[in-house]
């Protein structure tokens, strides 16, 4: 099996992406950064008036022993929050008829089965909650008034689960998509295996990313619509826009989900810290983050300004999907679909994998992927702009999400290039000098 430089993140095929340096960085401030950050979201959010100075006031005030205050304790309601919620997604997994997907050959040859069945989960969920609202079984304003000890639940409990993943690649494998590096960090940190599973049919990975994850941030959404409805006996216009944003999104995702399963998360990503405990954490907090905030802001933005943002961001995210949509038909058809009317631009390219196989790709160069080698991203960093921008600009931490989605979409359009750079070697050259740009058409 190829081993991994020491000090080095590794996708699914062992390519080198950063420097030891910025890794070890990055590793320690995620690791160590980004849990005490999403209590201080939460409180900024829910106790602080959405103020970063008057949080920053606060602990100025009273150090580290005021943050430790202000850090919720797990509680026995939010683990049964969590419980009743992952052991329903997980049995919608494994259950709900499902179509047979496969994923992407991997370099030792694997090639993933999946069972689609995201749509009808996402649907089943998203009605089952709102029924047992609508009808008085439960009222999701306790899942609101919980937040803070369920985001502190999932903390050290998703901190726990990477843990056993960790051991889980040491000892028992699910593919021989799986090694170490030989760093106890980095296998934490980056995951050890590319496809961990339970059994032959539960998925670690659709579980952590789609069906926990993303299915939180639509279950959340409602959830802080249905909050200040209660609070307030309306929803604002702003909190409308919002929630359909981001609801539109969540729904293109699942719709999408097995072109999802050809993406680097799922076929280069490996099931580690960076990628499951920013799923099972970071997503719920930090992407539903300008809901939250608009819960105590029930801003009016009047029937213009809202209809012009919310078709703004239903065209932004339309195109992120037909971006997606063009290219998976592409690959579909082997390069003999249209692109936009006309015969597609390629560039037929061959790679040797780990084992010595020669295999051939093909590289789309026409139509949204002729603007830019990873344009899709600009119309998702201009959605989650849309959702946000109903919070207007009274305070900064709303946008903290459109930054750090910026950040992270361009860090992996970079781990991208550098990934193919190192599949395709002349041919990666070739396509760079056909699409110069890699994310900002005539820009960057």
């Amino acid at each position: 099996m190829k081993k991994k430089t020491v000090g080095q993140p590794k996708s699914g095929d062992g390519d080198t992406v950063h420097s030891p340096l910025v890794t070890y960085a990055s590793m320690i401030s995620l690791l160590t950064l980004c849990p005490p950050f999403v209590i201080l979201l939460w409180y900024t959010m829910t106790a602080a008036d959405g103020s970063v100075s008057e949080t920053w006031n606060y602990l100025k005030q009273n150090g580290v022993q005021g943050f430790l205050d202000i850090w919720p304790r797990p509680t026995a309601t939010a683990y049964k929050i969590i419980l009743v919620y992952g052991v329903f997604e997980a049995a919608l997994q494994l259950l709900l008829p499902a179509k047979t997907v496969y994923g992407p050959i991997s370099p030792t040859g694997h090639q993933p089965v999946y069972k689609a069945n995201g749509v009808a989960a996402y649907l089943v969920t998203l009605i089952t909650y709102m029924a047992l609202w609508w009808f008085g079984i439960f009222n999701p304003t306790v899942v609101y008034d919980h937040l803070g000890e369920i985001y502190s639940a999932l903390i050290f409990g998703s901190f726990v689960f990477c843990i056993l993943l960790y051991i889980k690649g040491h000892l028992a494998p699910s593919s021989t998509d799986s090694g170490s590096s030989g760093n106890i960090i980095i296998d934490f940190y980056w995951g050890m295996e590319l496809y961990p599973r339970i059994g032959k049919y539960f998925d670690i990975k659709v579980f952590t990313n789609c069906r926990f994850g993303m299915m939180s941030w639509a279950v959340l959404a409602l959830t802080y619509c249905i909050k200040q409805y209660e609070e307030n006996g309306k929803v604002s216009d702003s909190m409308l826009v919002n929630t359909a944003l981001m609801l539109v999104y969540v729904t293109k995702f699942f719709w999408w989900e097995a072109g999802y399963w050809n993406t680097m998360d799922i076929a280069h990503d490996r099931a580690g810290f960076y990628i499951c405990w920013g799923c099972l954490v970071w997503v719920p907090s930090v992407y539903t983050s300008p809901g939250m905030y608009l819960v105590n802001h029930p801003i009016n933005l009047g029937i213009q300004l809202a209809i012009s943002i919310l078709l703004a961001g239903i065209l932004c995210i339309f195109i992120n999907y037909d971006c997606d949509r063009q290219r998976q038909e592409f690959r579909r058809t082997n390069g003999k679909s249209t692109v936009w009317g006309k015969a597609p631009s390629k560039i037929e390219a061959s790679y040797t994998t780990t084992t010595g196989e020669t295999k051939r790709s093909l590289l789309l160069t026409s139509g949204w992927w002729g603007l830019s080698r990873h344009f899709h991203y600009v119309p998702e960093i201009l959605a989650a702009f849309f959702w946000t921008v109903p919070a207007l600009f009274n305070h900064f931490l709303p946008y903290f999400y459109v930054i750090f989605l910026t950040i992270l979409l361009f860090d992996r359009a970079k781990r991208d290039d550098d990934r193919c750079r190192s599949k395709y070697g002349k041919y990666w050259k070739l396509y760079c000098d056909k699409v110069p740009y890699r994310i900002i058409p005539g820009i960057y």
